[in-house]
């Protein structure tokens, strides 16, 4: 009996081991993706298409990882396009060589090469997502990235049933590469896309829309928690559920204090998660979503549907559309971002930087250049304080790692050479006429204040910046000038929302706060892929630290050549 007894104490013993082996290994587990970049048909809208895919799927595979994993994605493009992809809302620490925009941290992976990503999930949970970053190749190439909390860490609200991923996109029957060299040739903005897709499908409102609806089967009494992502190139969406409110409890993978409503805002880059209790009547519900638009610009208008489908209820019952915020409603924007407020408990603390060491004040401008090849002798461009940025040979993180020079200037201005009436009567003037690749300096740990201002530059438009390497707290934001003698009275420097994507709104400026303790160069672009083509766009270099610690990594052995 003794040796028995011996004998289960061991085996006791060894389980005690193995499962805490087990709960170690997962708390700081390494997850590795392949990523086949290959072209693949596909059809949509009754038109079929080859298109740019990751391992032939469109949407992409999602990415799963823990907090405090590291992550190692093998690219391997099979496509005829230059590739490399961007991990939207990773903050990289130092590690600017796994961002993945093309020519500012990397040179793009070329047709037959690889390039492996490996970096570290410190300090983030939620929802963000990855996408193609060069030409308008992520108009297919993306798909999510879901970050659980550590283990034995719950959320920080009610448990959901089940979860979801819902992602938001565009579709063009034509070929997208093809429809953008169009639009540069002529110095006119692209054709808008054909539909809005909801995982990449459009939905009943659309022809051939059999196979291509998406549909998820909910159960009565339970709640659900949906990881929305928009991944449209342009377009901001509204997004709802027939008959069903939705609570907002996490943007861009930070937390928020939970507030319940009927439809979201969601602009390209951004991320929401919302709950969903099935608590209606059991039946077919349509999910929809469409443009928002309060300028005089055109949009892709068409909603697309997808199906919130009570179990057991079949598909013979025709579902209920849901009253969308009308395309236009700046009322609706304007009230719903001013609910989002960081969660600032004990354990997730909003840290907005109180002091300020360096104000920055960026103008947002649309222009016309002369293009005498053009169809109307011009051609569209955008800048900011009057800068449109030209995209350099070299990535500008390798050329500053490895000081190599002419690829850069340092010197984007703070503020804007010639002040105006920002967003009086509409200007025809160009004042958009430098061009160059300019970049701002900034101090290690230093903390920036940037107030972004929309212009009536041409027209005033909502545009959706973000910035790589960097969440920040969005403090404050108001319709015509900024006033810095009257508005930053006004700021929420308690708990404003925290993000890496922010819209700033049409006639309107958006104050950030952030602390520049990511070394590195950080690129910063309006994320609407016309905008950012046109040359709204720039980048931070935040110099090292005093110590080693604090000061770029080295770069992998099979970074990319250009």
């Amino acid at each position: 009996m003794a040796s028995l007894g011996g004998f289960v104490s061991v085996l006791t013993f060894l389980l005690f081991l193995f499962v805490g082996l087990m709960f170690s290994s997962s708390e700081a587990a390494i997850k590795k993706y392949q990523f086949d970049v290959q072209v693949k048909n596909v059809s949509r809208l009754c038109h079929a298409k080859p298109i740019v895919t990751v391992n032939g799927r469109f949407p992409g595979p999602t990415i799963y990882a823990r907090e405090g994993d590291q992550v190692i994605v093998n690219v391997t493009n099979h496509a005829q396009y230059n590739m490399s992809i961007h991990w939207h809302g990773l903050k990289q620490y130092r590690n600017g060589w796994a961002d993945g925009p093309a020519y500012i941290t990397q040179c793009p992976i070329q047709t037959g090469n690889s390039y492996t990503y490996e970096f570290n999930v410190t300090g983030q949970r939620g929802t963000l997502w990855w996408h193609a970053h060069i030409l308008w190749l992520r108009a297919t190439v993306y798909g999510a990235i879901v970050i659980m909390p550590k283990l034995g860490t719950p959320f920080p609200f009610p448990q959901p049933a089940r979860e979801f991923e819902i992602l938001l996109g565009e579709w063009w029957n034509n070929d997208v590469e093809e429809i953008e060299k169009q639009g540069n040739k002529m110095g006119l903005p692209p054709n808008m896309s054909d539909a809005h897709t909801i995982n990449g499908k459009p939905g009943p409102l659309f022809p051939c829309f059999e196979k291509h609806t998406f549909a998820m089967e909910i159960e009565q009494g339970k709640t659900y928690l949906m990881r929305i992502i928009n991944a449209a190139l342009n377009d901001e969406l509204f997004f709802a559920i027939a008959g069903h409110n939705m609570t907002v409890v996490e943007v861009d993978a930070v937390y928020t204090k939970p507030f319940t409503t009927q439809a979201i805002l969601i602009a390209p880059g951004q991320t929401t998660n919302v709950l969903v209790r099935a608590n209606h009547v059991a039946g077919r519900y349509f999910m929809a979503a469409k443009a928002f638009m309060d300028a005089p610009v055109s949009v892709d208008n068409k909603t697309a549907t997808a199906i919130f489908q009570y179990k057991d209820i079949p598909n013979t019952v025709l579902p209920v559309l849901p009253q969308l915020p009308a395309s236009n409603d700046t009322g609706f924007a304007l009230s719903y971002n001013k609910k989002l407020k960081s969660l600032n408990s004990a354990k997730y603390p909003a840290n907005v930087p109180l002091k300020v060491d360096r104000n920055l004040f960026y103008t947002i401008g649309l222009g016309k250049n002369s293009c005498p090849t053009c169809l109307n002798g011009t051609r569209f461009l955008a800048s900011i304080n009057n800068v449109s940025f030209v995209m350099p040979q070299i990535a500008l993180l390798q050329a500053h790692y490895f000081d190599i020079k002419g690829v850069f200037r340092a010197d984007f201005p703070d503020h804007p050479p010639t002040p105006f009436n920002y967003t009086g009567a509409p200007l025809t003037a160009n004042l958009a006429s430098l061009t160059g690749t300019r970049v701002n300096k900034i101090s290690f740990n230093s903390t920036v204040e940037l107030v972004l201002q929309d212009t009536n530059l041409l027209t005033v438009e909502s545009h959706p910046f973000h910035l790589h390497g960097y969440n920040f707290f969005v403090v404050g934001t108001g319709i015509g000038n900024f006033n810095p003698a009257k508005d930053p009275s006004k700021y929420n420097l308690v708990d404003p929302v925290e993000r890496n994507t922010v819209g700033v709104p049409t006639g309107g400026w958006t104050a950030i706060r952030f602390r520049a303790d990511n070394p590195g160069v950080w690129f910063m672009h309006c994320h609407l892929e016309l905008h950012t083509g046109w040359g709204l766009k720039t980048a931070f270099l935040v110099e090292n630290g005093p110590e080693p610690s604090q000061s770029v990594l080295p770069p992998p052995k099979d970074l990319p050549s250009c």
